[in-house]
């Protein structure tokens, strides 16, 4: 009887869930599409990011256009812009003004470097400019003899490294250097090629440590551009994802990989004792002290015998330019007496300048990186001992009294509690 006095009532039942069902598809859809479009746009912004950052064929240009006037001249420049066996390959560039890229020459494997005038900005809708040449390959002039570019190369020394007293020495290794094609003549390209190179400290830092394990050695170079030794892993962690895939993942996710995909812990001690062979290197340089002014995972990298080797060094600078650089600076606080992402100074209040002493030493801020690398799977017997040195390590000052002894113990302390207990394995 019910039935019959409500005869829609089933019919209304099935209209009702197939509208809700229509609601639920509508819905989906749209968070569907709403995902697409984000995701989309997220991935052209990050791509243009990326055709910013990687400007390889500008730079190329740029150089070739150079040296085929006869302005520049050195001996990547003939491979580079005549025979085109100096290939770039894969873009490692952080910065658009930085061009970096993992490269080959003839057979050799190499990193190919490139400086850009000035940084670009994204703009979307025009046509990103080559660098703007205002004083680029400007000096020495025509007409400059040999003596006179010494002099030049010797007053730019004294400036960036201070009253050295074996400054002639460096002159003469830089004109060793300039004379690509050996016939021992510094031709005007060759030498308008090395002042612009001698303006970028990772240059200057590359002929003055030329001989030590933890630098990579300059393999040529053309205007300034140059091609420096291939290191087989370029980051400190074991992992290089594609861009793509690093822009969805989290940053404690991503740390966590980082952590995960390292080599075996007695290989990172390996690697670790070369950093602190580094440090020692540019803390007693034949040229006075260098500042680590941008100590991360990213910018050290080692080679297949998991021996350390520097792949970026741009940011390590000479002691005495970094003072001049900061000494004036004005300030509000300690955070605007920064250089880099890791030379600080402090602020004066009094004068609202900073201050020129750098806080921390170079080997306490490779103790701060360290740190996690070799607690993570250190052995049980070494654990606490190895705890201990690197807090102490991380806790030296440059203001604290014998300084340069204490900084000296730390170090030889911490090498030779992880070479005893490499010694004896495959990895030492």
């Amino acid at each position: 009887m019910a039935r019959s006095l409500c005869p829609g009532a089933w019919l209304r039942k099935p209209y009702y869930l197939q509208a809700r069902f229509s609601y639920v598809r509508m819905k989906y859809l749209f968070f569907s599409w709403l995902a697409v479009f984000v995701g989309s746009w997220i991935i052209y912004v990050q791509y243009s990011t990326y055709t910013e950052l990687c400007r390889g064929k500008d730079c190329k240009k740029i150089i070739c256009d150079k040296y085929k006037t006869g302005v520049i001249d050195g001996p990547a420049c003939n491979s580079l812009c005549v025979t085109e066996t100096l290939y770039f390959g894969k873009c490692l560039s952080t910065k658009p003004n930085n061009q970096m890229y993992l490269g080959i020459w003839g057979n050799l494997p190499g990193v190919v470097k490139c400086q850009m005038e000035q940084a670009l900005h994204l703009d979307f809708g025009t046509e990103l400019e080559p660098r703007k040449e205002i004083v680029l390959f400007d000096k020495p002039t025509r007409g400059t003899t040999v003596q006179k570019f010494k002099e030049m190369v010797y007053s730019l020394f004294k400036a960036k490294l201070g009253d050295q007293g074996n400054l002639s020495e460096l002159v003469n290794l830089i004109l060793t250097v300039a004379d690509g094609d050996k016939d021992g003549q510094v031709s005007l390209g060759e030498a308008k090629s090395a002042w612009a190179l001698l303006q970028l400290n990772e240059f200057l830092l590359m002929v003055i440590l030329q001989d030590k394990e933890h630098t990579p050695k300059l393999m040529g170079f053309c205007g300034d551009l140059y091609v420096m030794e291939s290191v087989e892993y370029t980051s400190l962690y074991g992992i290089s994802l594609p861009w793509v895939i690093e822009l969805f993942i989290p940053s404690g996710f991503r740390r966590s990989m980082d952590q995960l995909f390292t080599p075996s812990w007695p290989r990172k001690a390996k690697i670790a004792i070369g950093l602190l062979e580094f440090v020692e290197d540019v803390f007693h340089s034949p040229y006075g002290n260098f500042l680590m002014c941008d100590i991360s995972a990213k910018n050290l990298g080692y080679n297949d015998k998991y021996d350390l080797k520097m792949v970026d060094m741009r940011k390590i600078v000479p002691e005495t330019n970094l003072k001049e650089i900061i000494k004036d600076r004005h300030c509000e606080s300690d955070l605007d007496c920064v250089y880099g992402t890791d030379c600080r100074t402090s602020c004066d209040q009094s004068t609202m300048k900073c201050t020129s002493e750098v806080i921390q030493p170079n080997l306490a801020k490779a103790c701060q990186l360290l740190k996690d690398y070799l607690l993570r799977g250190a052995p049980s017997e070494i654990r606490e001992e190895l705890e201990k040195q690197l807090y102490s390590c991380i806790a030296l000052k440059v203001t604290a009294n014998q300084m340069e002894m204490e900084h000296s113990l730390i170090l030889n302390n911490l090498k030779t509690l992880l070479w005893k207990k490499i010694s004896y394995t495959n990895d030492s």
